[in-house]
C-alpha cells in the first residue's frame, strides 16, 4: 500500500489550497490607530493582496474560514482564564474572553480588496480552528486538495490552530510568514522560527507565488 508523501515543492492550482484566514475587516480595517500603524509597517495588506492575486493568476481556490459568532453569544462558552486575548491580567468571570465580532456586523464582513470571486469558498466557524465542525475538510478534500497555503491572523490564535489541525489531517502545509501576523510581543516572530517549520514550510509571499503552477 503506498504511502501518503507530501514532498512535492511546487504549489500546482489542482492540489492548493490558499486558506485566506478571518481576512475580514475588522482585522485588516481595524479603527484603533495603533493597529492600523501596525499593520502598515508589515504591508500585511498588500501582501496578502498580492498572494491571493498570485492564486488567481494561476487558477487556485481560495477558502475563507470566517468567524461568524452569534450575536447572542449562544455558540460561545465563557471560561476562566489567565489572561485576556492580549495577554493582560483577567482570571475574572466578569472579564471572560469574547468574540471580537459577531456575525452580521461590518466588522465581519471579508475586507473588500480580498473579496471572494466565483470557485472561491467561504467558510463560516465558530472555533479558533478552522476545521472544527466546519465543512473545510470536505471542501478540500473534493477538489483533490493536498496541501493548503495559509495567511492572516491571528499568527498565534486562528492560524495556530488551524495549522495545527492540518497537520494531524495530513495536508502540506505553507505558511505565508509576511502575511500572517500577531500584535502580542514576539508570538508571530516564535511560531514562524520555532513552530511551524517543524510541520511545513515557512515562505515569503514572493517566494510562495514563485513556486505556483497552473
Amino acid at each position: 500500500m503506498a504511502r501518503i508523501s507530501r514532498l512535492e515543492k511546487e504549489l500546482s492550482a489542482q492540489r492548493t489550497g490558499l486558506i485566506m484566514f478571518d481576512s475580514l475587516n475588522g482585522y485588516l480595517h481595524p479603527r484603533d490607530p495603533n493597529k492600523v500603524k501596525f499593520l502598515e509597517e508589515r504591508n500585511i495588506l498588500p501582501n496578502l493582496q498580492r498572494l491571493l492575486g498570485g492564486a488567481r493568476k494561476v487558477g487556485m481556490n481560495a477558502f475563507y474560514p470566517s468567524g461568524a459568532h452569534t450575536p447572542d453569544g449562544s455558540d460561545t462558552v465563557a471560561r476562566l482564564t489567565d489572561t485576556d486575548m492580549d495577554l493582560g491580567a483577567t482570571g475574572e468571570a466578569s472579564k471572560a474572553i469574547k468574540p471580537r465580532f459577531y456575525a452580521g456586523s461590518e466588522d465581519s464582513k471579508i475586507a473588500p480588496e480580498l473579496a471572494p470571486v466565483e470557485g472561491d469558498v467561504v467558510i463560516p466557524k465558530h472555533r479558533w480552528n478552522s476545521f472544527f465542525q466546519t465543512d473545510l475538510d470536505l471542501q478540500l478534500r473534493v477538489r483533490g486538495i493536498e496541501t493548503i497555503i495559509i495567511a492572516g491572523g491571528s499568527t498565534d490564535v486562528g492560524i495556530a490552530s488551524t495549522v495545527f489541525a492540518a497537520r494531524d489531517l495530513d495536508y502540506g502545509i505553507v505558511v505565508a510568514r509576511d502575511a500572517c501576523f500577531s500584535a502580542r510581543g514576539n508570538n508571530n516572530q516564535f511560531f514562524m522560527e520555532r513552530v511551524f517549520p517543524r510541520m511545513g514550510r515557512v515562505m515569503d509571499v514572493d517566494d510562495i507565488i514563485a513556486l505556483m503552477r497552473a
